[in-house]
Order: structure tokens, then sequence, then C-alpha cells
């Protein structure tokens, strides 16, 4: 082994590893790294940590890995789409200025892209690189520009609309074309396709939530924020897509981008918050000596590169199916976390053991991998899989496709149902039996095996409820 260490491939392995504390081993750096997102958000801004960490209570310490890749596989999916959805705005931008560019003659005939498109796309993608090279909280001011921006050029366009339209437009007017059950499966189906769109959120708000000073910061912002941002956003689309069966007599635009297209022939900061952040968090549990939030961010930008996300979105169905299916995985993910935090530990984190590999860390279970929760994560998938089966296409019975239009709900409930009564009959360590939330009374904590601080409490913060890995004995003492 020191044969290898003393190599010059071992020396240039080496240049390329990250910083971290001192005295942490390999093992150590894998682990050092609207209701429903506040569920999980408090998780994080309670004891100030990442997805990854939290995703070890329920999972175990190695067993988290696979939720974690899930996560930044997804993330790094969707930055492919939103940089395609980027690069159509480009591609608009410079139509504006220079029509001529419409005019590039198609050398990918056969690609599923033509050349504009992804010339286009290639600038977008290129132009948020340099985005992911800073610290997010050094890039605040541009989420502030955005704030600005943003919502102003939508109500812009919203006025405008209703300006060309002389009014609402017929949408607005329009009776209802559905009734019933029909009408009632519609508006479900519909809320699944808005939960599908946030469930990577639902999943992963601790690696934005533990930045909040006290868990109320994050709770009440988003609580509020992310239904009442939404509603507006639909509310806008809604009436200009309404509007534009009058500007242009035919049938109502509802792609925004296809609206402005045809503007044009009448006469991207969420990427980086949202996706490369996210994978570049979660990929720092991956590969955490030689991956930081920068290099998985740029990981992620290459990968959204290389998906061909053209393919992805080439029909509204695709992308539809995709979501819904991928929403199956992370509802079982998200109700095995929220279950094992607020129910079987109420709360109860011991944070230094979260980045423990010991074998007697109370996190570790089997070999590192906690059979409860991935029981009850199987669980909750497989409730979904013959109705996603249908989704694609082929016949099954018609309970199975009610299930799946409740996918997210469906999952939710049996992982979180079977992980409760698995804990139940087969009880995990460092649970407590009241309500104990101790985050915000740890003032130091040190990571090394070697340090024997540990974790520091504020005098009085102890609780008799916590229990370890005898029934009412407290794991934690005042100095460890």
């Amino acid at each position: 082994m020191e044969k290898v260490k003393n190599t010059k491939l071992a020396y240039y392995v080496d240049k390329l590893a990250v910083e971290s504390e001192p005295g942490l081993t390999n093992a150590q750096l894998m682990l050092n790294n609207p209701c429903f997102i506040v569920m999980t958000g408090r998780i994080g801004a309670t004891y100030h940590i990442s997805f990854p960490v939290v995703a070890r209570s329920s999972f175990g310490i190695w067993g988290a890995l696979w939720p974690v890749f899930n996560r930044a596989a997804m993330a790094c999916i969707w930055y492919g789409v939103q940089a395609w959805i980027g690069g159509n705005c480009v591609k608009l931008m410079i139509s504006s200025i220079w029509p001529s560019f419409e005019k590039i003659p198609n050398g990918i005939p056969n690609s599923g892209t033509t050349t504009m498109d992804f010339v286009a796309f290639f600038l977008f993608w290129a132009g948020s690189l340099p985005a992911i090279w800073f610290p997010v909280h050094q890039i605040r001011h541009l989420f502030t520009a955005k704030a600005i921006v943003v919502p102003t050029a939508g109500l812009a366009f919203f006025i405008w609309a209703i300006v060309r339209a002389h009014g609402l437009g017929p949408i607005v007017h329009q009776p209802a074309e559905a009734s019933g059950s029909k009408l009632g499966w519609g508006m479900v189906m519909g809320i699944m396709s808005s939960i599908a769109n946030f469930a990577t959120l639902i999943v992963n708000d601790p690696d934005f939530a533990r930045f909040a000073k006290k868990p109320k910061d994050a709770f009440w912002s988003q609580l509020f924020t992310i239904p009442l941002g939404f509603a507006i956003t639909s509310f806008i689309g809604i009436i200009v897509s309404s509007s534009s069966t009058v500007i242009f007599k035919g049938d109502p635009i509802w792609n925004p981008l296809e609206l402005l297209q045809s503007f044009l022939n009448e006469g991207g900061s969420k990427n980086r918050a949202a996706n490369s952040v996210s994978a570049g968090t979660d990929m720092t549990a991956l590969l955490p000596r030689y991956l930081n939030i920068r290099r998985g961010g740029y990981v992620c930008a290459l990968v959204g590169l290389v998906m061909c996300p053209w393919n992805l979105l080439s029909s509204a169905n695709n992308f539809t199916t995709y979501l819904s299916a991928y929403s199956v995985f992370l509802s079982s993910i998200a109700g095995v976390i929220i279950c094992d935090y607020y129910i079987v530990r109420k709360g109860y984190l011991e944070v230094k053991e979260l980045y423990s590999a010991r074998a007697n860390s109370p996190y570790y279970f089997t070999f590192g991998f906690h059979w409860r929760g991935y029981t009850a994560y199987i669980c909750g998938i497989l409730i979904n899989i013959v109705g996603f089966v249908g989704a694609i296409g082929k016949p099954v019975p018609m309970g199975a496709t009610y299930i799946y239009r409740l996918n997210f709900f469906c999952g939710f409930i049996v992982a979180s149902g079977s992980y409760w009564a698995l804990c139940k009959f087969f009880p995990v360590p460092a649970t407590s039996d009241v309500w104990m939330e101790v985050g915000e009374d740890i003032t130091e904590v040190s990571m090394a095996y070697d340090n024997d601080s540990g974790e520091v409490y504020r005098e009085g913060s102890r609780d008799s409820g916590a229990k370890g890995f005898s029934a009412g004995e407290a794991k934690m003492d005042l100095e460890r």
C-alpha cells in the first residue's frame, strides 16, 4: 500500500483533494458532507445539516448514498432541461436582434434538434458556468436582481396581453368542459403534476434551510411564498394564454416561449440555485475527498449537456411521464425521512454520530445500511409500479391507474406507514420518548474521531427522554 501512496498518480490524485477538517478519515469524509417542503426543511434549519446527512438517520451511514445519488441524478437532469429552456430564451433574444439567426442551415438533421437551437442552448449552458464558480452567498445579489426583474417582466407581460386582447380573453369566461369524476380526477392530476415538480425540493430542502439562523426563518418564508408565488405565476400564465386566442386568432398558446416567438413573428439564475447547488451539495457526499459544491456543480452542468435534454422535452407527455415516474422514488425517500424524524425519533438526532462510520454508531445499523428504511422505501415504490406500467402505454387494471394518479401521496403514505410499523416492532437506537430537538442547543461540534470534545451543549439542554442503545439512558453529555 505504501508503494501506491508514493507513486506520481497518488501525488496528483491527492492534489485534487478538497479542504476538510484535520483528523477526518476517508470514511468520515464520506459522511461529512408547501407542507412537505417545510417538514424536511425544518430538519436542516434545526441541526444545520444537509440532505445527505439527514438521510443517514433513516437509511444508514452508507445506505444514505443511494437516496443522495437519486437526488443528484435528478438535479443533473433538471439542469439540462432548464438549460434547454434557457437556450430557447437565448434563441428568441438573438432572433429579435438579428433575424438572420433563424436562417442558419441545419447541419445535424437526425439529432432531434437543429443547429440554431443547439447553438442557443450551448451559449446559455456556457454562460451559466461562471456562476457555478462562486459560493451561493457571494452571488446573492444576482438573486436579489432576479426577484425584482422577473416579477416586473411578468407583470408587464400580463398587462400587455390584456391591453392587446382588450380583455381577459375567452378562456376565463368559457364554461367548464368537464364535470363529475372527470373534473375531479383532472384536478387531482393537476395537483400531482405540481407536487411532482416540487418532489426534488421536498427531499433536499435541508441543503438550503440549513443556512437559516432559526427553524422559523425557513418555515414561514417557504410556507407562504412558495404557494403564493406559484399561484400568481399560474394566474398570469392562464390569462396571457387566454388572451393569445384573441391576439393570434387561434388556439391558446400555453408555452410562454412559443407565445414570445409569435410576438416576434408578428412584427438563468434558477438553474444555479435549484440544480447545480443541489447536485454539488449531494455529490460531496458521494465523493467528498475530491468533490466540493463547486466541482459537483460543474459535473452537474456537464451531465446536463451530454444528456441531450431536447429528447426529454420532445413532447409534453414525455416530460410529464418522466416527472411522475421520478416522484414515485422521491416520495418514498421523503416518507421515510419525515416519519423517522417526526414520529420515530421525535426530533432527536446525535449530530456527531451522523458523521461516524464506526460500527458502534447508532446510525450504522447493519454494515451501514438500515434495513427498515430500505424495506419501507421499496414498499412505497411497489404501490405505484403497476400504475407506472400503465402510464407508459401497457394495459393495467383501472385500480392501479387510480393509485398511480395519486402516486406521490400513495408512495409517501405507504413508505412512512411501513417505516413506522417496522420501527415499532423492531426499535431503533438514539430515539426520544418526548419531542426533543436539540439542534439549537449545540454550540460546538467536531467530527474527527480523535477529538474528545464531540458536541458541546448549553447548560440545561439535556432531557431524560433521550435514549441511545438502552432504554431511558441519555446518550449525550454536556461535553462529550
